[in-house]
């Protein structure tokens, strides 16, 4: 594993949602109100970093991609999931009715989305599915506090963080992209696990914001490696770069309170792995 290094991205608050596509790294500014995409290619060799703003937005927090290339954001206080496809933005699906406010998404290669919807108290949380067709079910009931989510190469087990329910869980997914068989993929206790990425080898990068810390944990809970950020919540990562060996870290100086009143220094780093992501961007 090589040395960390900061990429400078100016006003940086709160990073999150981060996605590896088409030759760019995609990441929401939760507390900043911008979706924006590190556009350099040769940015994970530590050269040319170039962050542009692909929409300005209140409270973006998850991102995923359709099949057609749109971009897909989970708008958390208005409880939308919006599609920007160029300059354009439009409602994909209206989820008022259904959470409080929204948080991490998946998009899945049908267009499907997963998305994380809590409707009150704090370890009250669903995982809410849009099909292709724009229905809306519940794809995952009292799920406490569900945040970062992936599916598996092959499509057939979705992984979702349940932050304080300490663990990963593991969902068998259908034809339908319904969920079923529910288990612990990874207990971690004491560690409240955020975002998280897929590597080819099956294990995952976890994002555990209350230890401030990056684990890669395969399943069974086995922890291999660790990064730490100290003073920090870590947020979520992302796998990318051109041979998918970058490991993207969105971090954040803040707290309980700090959040709430908006008050947050964000920090976006990468560093080199020794195994690819394998997850769809």
């Amino acid at each position: 594993m090589s040395e960390r290094r900061e990429i400078p991205v100016d006003g940086l608050m709160f990073p999150e949602g981060p996605r590896w596509h088409d030759g760019a790294l995609w990441f929401s500014d939760q507390l900043g109100g911008a979706v924006r995409r590190l556009v350099d290619g040769s940015a994970s060799a530590g050269a040319g970093d170039e962050v542009a703003v692909v929409a300005r937005l209140e409270h973006p927090s998850g991102l995923g991609f359709l099949p057609d290339g749109s971009l897909l954001v989970a708008s958390m206080s208005d409880r939308r999931i919006l599609r920007i496809a160029g300059e354009q933005v439009s409602v994909h699906a209206d989820l008022s009715d259904r959470a409080k406010h929204l948080n991490d998404a998946y998009v899945d290669e049908h267009g499907r989305v997963y998305v994380d919807a809590y409707a009150s108290g704090w370890r009250a949380g669903e995982l809410l599915l849009v099909d292709e067709r724009g229905e809306v079910s519940v794809a995952a009931a009292e799920v406490d506090y569900p945040n970062g989510v992936a599916i598996t190469p092959d499509g057939s087990t979705l992984l979702v963080s349940e932050t304080f329910g300490a663990c990963v869980s593991a969902f068998d997914v259908g034809p339908d992209g319904r969920l079923s068989n529910r288990r612990v993929w990874a207990a971690l206790p004491d560690r409240a696990p955020d975002g998280l990425c897929l590597d080819g080898e099956g294990a995952a990068w976890v994002a555990c914001f209350r230890s401030g810390e990056f684990l890669r944990v395969r399943e069974g809970g086995e922890v291999t490696d660790r990064l730490t950020v100290d003073g920090r919540w870590a947020m979520a990562c992302a796998l990318g770069g051109e041979d998918g060996r970058t490991l993207f870290l969105c971090s954040a100086e803040t707290d309980g309170d700090a959040y709430y009143r908006g008050e947050s220094v964000g920090h976006l780093e990468a560093v080199r792995v020794d195994v690819a992501g394998v997850c769809r961007p």
